[in-house]
């Protein structure tokens, strides 16, 4: 595993030693497996190494996000063309299966999805009337007042979870941010239904977090979910873990899912990263790149087992409490493409997850330095899937280049060689 002691040494914050969220081990380097790359130097709103969202100091874009937009290297995904196509619709619901969310953060509540099944509270909360006439005097209207749900807490077995990381915060809004030019900050849809599912704890061991990680993905398939975001991953094979995501295939939940943090190629057996590399027609596996389009230094890769590439490095988003900051990892790659995929199934809500990945995989950027590093060899454009979209002929059965994703039995996938 890489440690970039440089970077340990220019911390201005003490990282604790914490246990990776599935890998079931426990570690102190910087470049964690799954989600934990994020506390990087920029982790918690320090200033970001480089002005990516500056061409010259008299033009200063209204996002900070550079994965969105820049003007250094047009490493971005498109995103102002691809608003004028489609914002996004909140009658998408996104999973977001982390360390939960802040669902009260300015930025994000207008798309926190609320249980609509929620229990009713007792009584009855007035509504304000419209009066028409002058003898008019109807009775105040009334709505039923459910509790708040948004989400469930695995770790503690109760609703509503609650960030006490950072993490989860910080992908919903890379995924779904409200855009603020104000604050700097847009998720790549504007508009979308982000629910939360909280499955990780620094307490747990990592089976518990691989077993919650089950929990929380069949929680999210029970309750609606088009799209999971998971950014956790390790090397052990799980048939429970397996088949959770195969129950999702089949009722049509896309599962986006990423690459991981060791700087591996994942092609290779004793590399294998899950859930990224299970054999399923409806995962999604991405890489990081920076903003010269190239990999990541942390970031895994695999010809044949990983798919895209989106931004990753020193990306700007929310964070709980009211703020705002950078991390960098595949995590936040894999929000890009969660966020891509709500955009299509925004235009068209009967796209399949073979049909999305069609669409994303399809209209990457390619780049030479990423031709031996992901299937596609480029990197996601938001704009280029909604043309893809909007040019296919109607009635078009996909026919999805597969190399990857191939899919087999889980009993032959944990023997497999490549």
């Amino acid at each position: 595993m890489e440690k970039d002691n440089d970077r340990w040494k220019t911390c201005p914050m003490k990282v604790p030693t914490m246990k990776h969220p599935n890998s079931r081990v426990e570690t102190k380097s910087l470049f964690i497996s799954g989600f934990l790359a994020a506390m990087t130097i920029t982790a918690w709103g320090f200033a970001p190494t480089h002005k990516a969202h500056l061409r010259d100091p008299a033009k200063v874009l209204p996002y900070k996000n550079w994965g969105l937009i820049n003007h250094q290297d047009r490493s971005h995904i498109h995103a102002l063309d691809a608003w004028k196509l489609e914002e996004g619709n909140r009658n998408i619901l996104v999973a977001v299966i982390d360390t939960g969310i802040d669902a009260d953060h300015p930025d994000l509540k207008g798309n926190i999805w609320q249980d609509p099944k929620a229990k009713v509270l007792q009584g009855r909360k007035p509504m304000a009337s419209v009066r028409k006439g002058k003898n008019s005097n109807p009775a105040p209207k009334t709505a039923e007042v459910r509790e708040r749900v948004y989400g469930w807490n695995f770790v503690v077995d109760q609703a509503n979870p609650k960030d006490d990381h950072g993490h989860g915060t910080h992908v919903a809004g890379i995924i779904g941010a409200i855009a603020n030019p104000k604050s700097g900050v847009a998720g790549v849809a504007q508009k979308v239904s982000i629910m939360a599912v909280k499955y990780y704890s620094d307490a747990n061991p990592g089976s518990v977090n691989l077993r919650n990680t089950v929990r929380a993905i069949n929680y999210a398939v029970d309750m609606g979910a088009r799209i999971i975001n998971y950014s956790g991953g390790g090397p052990e094979f799980s048939e429970e873990e397996f088949q959770a995501i195969k129950r999702a295939e089949a009722r049509g939940v896309l599962f986006v899912a990423a690459a991981g943090n060791e700087h591996q190629d994942t092609d290779q057996v004793e590399n294998f990263y899950y859930p990224s590399a299970y054999r399923l027609s409806n995962i999604l596996s991405v890489a990081a790149t920076d903003i010269h389009n190239n990999l990541l230094k942390s970031s895994n890769w695999g010809k044949n087992k990983v798919d895209v590439t989106a931004p990753g490095e020193n990306i700007f988003s929310t964070l709980p409490g009211n703020r705002f900051g950078y991390m960098t990892g595949t995590s936040q790659a894999t929000a890009f493409v969660t966020g891509v995929a709500a955009l299509l199934l925004a235009k068209d809500p009967t796209l399949t997850p073979v049909q999305i990945k069609q669409l994303i995989m399809g209209s990457v950027d390619k780049f030479p330095q990423l031709a031996d590093k992901v299937f596609t060899g480029g990197r996601v454009n938001a704009y280029g899937a909604l043309l893809a979209l909007k040019n296919r002929p109607k009635g078009a059965s996909p026919v999805l280049a597969t190399g990857p994703k191939q899919r087999e039995t889980a009993k032959e996938l944990a023997t497999q060689t490549w």
